[in-house]
């Protein structure tokens, strides 16, 4: 079996590639097709663990369900995850492969090139078509020469390209006529039709300006996808994160207020989802000190740089907040690196070179950070509910018995006043656990939210928790949606002769 692939490019970031190309894949996947997603290149801090314990995009992953496929390295051979403004660490078919530098970027990825073009080749064999997703603009002429992710990739395996151009943000017909414009000429060949996206309106009123882009570039539309509101999933762009649309009820007077931080070097930050589908449940991403002064409970979500976003929370204030927060008996929840800053004290010579350093002292743990980065699916239970997750980081959290102002505790009577919490600790109000996405678990996440509630003075109904849409047949219905929308508003037709080719 060889395989057909397309290639789903964007104006820019944030045009809607990722869910463009979900959409593509689940319509696909209705055709009786064997469809898998691809990115040659993912550069994003949200992640997700496959079956067999590599490491992936988080949109790739999610890609992959739409299609109906296993979810596995090849799909997103390489994802770079920014640890700082010049420095990103580097995932190879799954795995840690070093950093890169951003004087790299240009001219030092011919390796990633080449695992990239090698996982294509696999996919290839084993799928009827390959749904590629482009990162940020194939217009990138800076970086052209060592392109692999969009005009590079298409160019080695003869992909049609689609460009989609995000209307929402304004000037999309000047973007789409000046990404065609400035590539070269073999790469513009391939460029096979447009597609609007986010419209809002009478689609009437574009249809001069389609018409005449058209003209102007020879490139048809392939058609204009409207504005999703209640469409959502796993972003994978900064600029997405917090974007949880259309709500299932209106919030009442007094809803659960849930403040989370939202880091500089932010992780895996759909683990906020699932909260904020919940009704009589308001989530906000903030950074302001106020904020998290007036929640009720508070998130640290995860972090690729703890120790420096840990420095960062104490510079801007945020850390007194978090621990005024976790005296007044407020509930606080750390997650993979936010847990990991709870700690009494962090050890870590690997991912800042740092040294010693105190955490919050919120948790009787203490933080050491390993060579070898943990990654695992991971299941088990809280109060009597079945609770899975996922595992990445190369910190390791132990107990810690000594008490910072005071003689060493036992073990139990640390157990006391807290205990274990799924794999991390909870002390008092203040909860901390390494596993990501373990508020994706309909029952334990509506335990959790009604303790939350109680312990905040706030009433949320059991009952119309248990009666809403469950987080994974929410999911569905929105990748089902993606695809509603790709079958009413796209040419499928040339979609499909496209992919036939």
């Amino acid at each position: 079996m060889t395989a057909n692939g397309i290639l789903i490019a964007g104006t820019s970031s944030d045009a809607g590639k990722s869910l463009v190309t979900t959409g593509i894949c689940r319509f696909l996947a209705r055709q009786g097709l064997k469809v898998a997603p691809y990115k040659a290149q993912n550069m994003s801090n949200n992640s997700m663990v496959c079956r067999d314990g590599s490491e992936i995009g988080r949109a790739q992953y999610l890609q992959a369900q739409a299609a109906r496929a296993e979810p596995e390295s090849a799909m997103n051979p390489v994802l770079l995850k920014p640890g700082s403004d010049r420095r990103s660490h580097v995932v190879v078919r799954g795995k840690p492969d070093g950093v890169l530098e951003s004087g790299e970027f240009a001219t030092g990825r011919k390796h990633l090139a080449l695992a990239a073009f090698a996982a294509y080749e696999e996919l290839r064999d084993k799928y009827d078509v390959i749904v590629c997703e482009g990162a940020g603009s194939p217009a990138e002429i800076n970086l052209r020469a060592g392109d692999y992710v969009n005009m590079g990739l298409a160019r080695r395996f003869g992909l049609p390209t689609l460009v989609v151009g995000d209307i929402d943000r304004g000037g999309v017909f000047a973007s789409l006529f000046g990404t065609v414009g400035l590539l070269d000429a073999d790469d513009r060949a391939l460029i096979k039709a447009f597609v609007i996206n986010k419209f809002r309106g009478d689609e009437r009123l574009l249809r001069p300006g389609l018409d005449q882009l058209t003209e102007l570039t020879g490139v048809p539309f392939l058609g204009v996808l409207p504005w999703l509101p209640e469409v959502w999933l796993d972003g994978e762009d900064t600029l997405f994160v917090g974007r949880w649309g259309a709500r299932s009820g209106e919030l009442p007077t007094r809803a659960l207020e849930i403040a989370a931080v939202r880091f500089p070097r932010l992780s895996n930050a759909t683990d906020l989802d699932a909260l904020a589908c919940e009704p009589g449940v308001s989530v906000t991403m903030t950074t302001d000190p106020a904020v998290l002064r007036s929640a009720d409970v508070i998130i640290l979500p995860g972090s690729r740089s703890t120790v420096s976003d840990l420095e960062w929370l104490r510079r801007i204030g945020l850390a007194a907040e978090v621990r005024s927060a976790a005296a007044a008996g407020r509930t606080v929840v750390g997650i993979c690196g936010g847990y990991q800053m709870l700690a009494r004290t962090i050890e870590d010579d690997v991912e800042s070179t740092s040294g010693r350093v105190e955490g919050l002292g919120l948790l009787p743990t203490t933080v050491t950070f390993a060579a070898q980065k943990q990654l695992a699916l991971v299941d088990g239970s809280w109060e009597g509910h079945p609770v899975r997750g996922y595992e990445i980081h190369h910190g390791v959290a132990s107990f810690d018995p000594a008490e910072p102002d005071g003689p060493a505790a036992e073990p139990g009577e640390a157990a006391a006043a807290g205990g274990p919490f799924l794999d991390g600790w909870r002390q008092g109000s203040v909860w901390g656990t390494m596993w990501h996405g373990t508020f994706e678990n309909d029952d334990s996440r509506r335990a959790f939210l009604l303790r939350a509630a109680g312990t905040a003075g706030v009433s949320l109904e059991p009952a119309e928790l248990s009666a809403a849409q469950g987080f994974a047949d929410r999911r569905e219905a929105m990748i089902d949606r993606l695809a509603d929308a790709v079958a009413q508003h796209l040419d499928t037709d040339m979609l499909l002769s496209l992919v036939a080719d």
